[in-house]
């Protein structure tokens, strides 16, 4: 690995990968300027999501929970379902391979076997793990993080390794680093095993194309799940002293969804701070993880968001220390499918450990947390996860505390973020669009960082809550009608 500074570390979704042509031309086939003024392909590190609804298939559904390879396999049903389903997803696979090079027989006969192979290792695997937890000593549970890895893993092979071809093909000096660890007897850790792939790469001369899965001692799905490959780009771009990271999204970071107010009502934001990062990531808005940015931020290296089919836009700049010359609203954000659990006891008043086991199982449930609210004996959770998991964590805090009362509502929450959002009379402007909405706010948040500003509403209204508060607190603002006269 070259020891200059002047390369980027860039991330491309899965929705983009898709749609492989244009990330040809908008991305990989469009020069880099570099500081001197001169232009190059290379000075560029690729770290790729697998195409879309590849994890999906290979794990569950994003959003839908449907059950994929992993999920199948996990109920260990004797009618093996887990198998058509990898079957169904290879066909899928196969047909991407098809689609992108069905002018040149070889390379994709190259591509068809190279995930055949893979997928062919799964298969036997998998099938070799059933015996053996057919034994006593052998519990499936002490295995199934492993098979997730190795399922997620096959999806960023199929799209890297097609990648490559794609680029060698149009005369461009593409590495494949794979980093799923495949048939390997080493396990290291994660900065460990980037270091090693990295160390012979020259970035003035190569394009790196990177798995965005890396395996590794720490199994990165523990700790970050579907988050994992923000967690590969972040570690290559501090571990590389790379000074920009940039991530190629379907979309451009905007003042809010698009859908919900309308194409010609918003406008991508610009710049912005990491606190304001973290508070979308927070909502699933999936700018980038938390822990993932953590790294950017400590090495102050700046983040690019930029919109992979508008590649004349500079996109959005998120850096340490930016703040808003003037106090404003900088985006309208929110999720959906929020679950409130709601803990009433009377015997918690004045109890400090009455809480401790209570989140010991909401941790150990696996769902996200948004933000909790209490009071003298109410605790109320706002979560993001399937129903299965609400319901396991409802049944464990039924028999931690037996005599609570425990109620779960499923609820939306929209948020008003922004890098400094010290406004005086934000918080009654906020709630005075809503109500003219006729959106009924169930709970309000507010730190004292004063970054973001969350409401609870009904699950119904959300569409309506984005909209009276972009209108009322980005719309009406001065910093809008600067943004429109410019």
């Amino acid at each position: 690995m070259t020891n200059n500074t002047m390369h980027s570390v860039e991330k491309i979704g899965g929705t983009s990968m898709s749609r492989y042509d244009d990330v040809l031309s908008n991305i990989w086939l469009r020069p880099k300027t570099l500081a001197d003024g001169s232009s190059t392909l290379y000075q560029r590190v690729f770290v790729v999501s697998a195409y879309a609804g590849m994890t999906n298939g290979l794990l569950e559904h994003k959003k839908t929970d449907e059950a994929g390879v992993y999920a199948l396999f996990a109920e260990m049903d004797e009618k093996r379902p887990w198998q058509d389903k990898l079957d169904e997803v290879e066909q899928q696979m196969l047909a991407i391979n098809e689609d992108m090079f069905a002018d040149d027989a070889l390379i994709k006969k190259r591509s068809d076997q190279f995930i055949q192979s893979r997928i062919n290792d799964v298969k036997e695997c998998l099938e070799h793990l059933e015996v053996v937890c057919h034994f006593g000593h052998f519990q499936l549970d002490d295995h199934l993080h492993r098979v997730r890895e190795m399922l997620s893993a096959l999806g960023e092979a199929h799209s890297a390794f097609n990648s490559v071809q794609l680029l060698r093909k149009h005369n461009v000096n593409a590495t494949f680093v794979d980093l799923t660890n495949w048939r390997s007897d080493d396990q290291m850790g994660l900065d460990e095993h980037i270091s090693s792939a990295f160390k012979n790469i020259d970035f003035a001369t190569e394009m790196p194309i990177v798995t965005g899965y890396t395996q590794c001692r720490e199994g990165l799905m523990r700790t970050f799940d579907r988050g994992y490959s923000e967690m590969t780009f972040s570690r290559i771009a501090t571990l590389t002293n790379a000074p920009e990271a940039i991530i190629h999204k379907e979309y451009h970071l905007s003042t809010a969804d698009p859908v919900l107010v309308g194409d010609g009502k918003v406008h991508p934001i610009g710049q912005t701070n990491y606190d304001v990062g973290d508070q979308l990531a927070n909502l699933g808005m999936e700018a980038i993880h938390p822990r993932a940015a953590a790294g950017l931020r400590k090495k102050n290296i700046l983040l690019r968001v930029k919109n992979t089919f508008d590649p004349e836009h500079s996109g959005t700049v998120i850096h340490n220390d930016y703040c808003s010359q003037t106090p404003k609203v900088e985006i309208i954000a929110g999720a959906r499918n929020v679950w409130a659990l709601e803990i009433f006891d009377q015997d918690m008043v004045g109890d400090a450990q009455y809480a401790q086991r209570m989140n010991d199982l909401v941790l150990e449930s696996g769902v996200r947390v948004l933000t909790k609210d209490f009071n003298a004996n109410t605790v109320t959770h706002y979560m993001k996860g399937n129903k299965r998991r609400i319901n396991w964590l409802m049944d464990r805090l039924q028999s931690a505390y037996p005599d609570a009362d425990i109620r779960v509502e499923k609820l939306a929450m929209v948020s008003a973020i922004g890098s400094d959002l010290k406004i005086p009379g934000l918080l009654q402007k906020a709630a005075g669009a809503l109500s003219s909405a006729g959106v009924n706010i169930q709970s309000v948040h507010q730190a004292m960082r004063q970054v973001d500003m969350m409401f609870l509403v009904s699950d119904a209204d959300y569409g309506k809550a984005v909209k009276a508060l972009h209108e009322q607190l980005i719309e009406q603002s001065a910093s809008w009608t600067d943004q429109q006269t410019a």
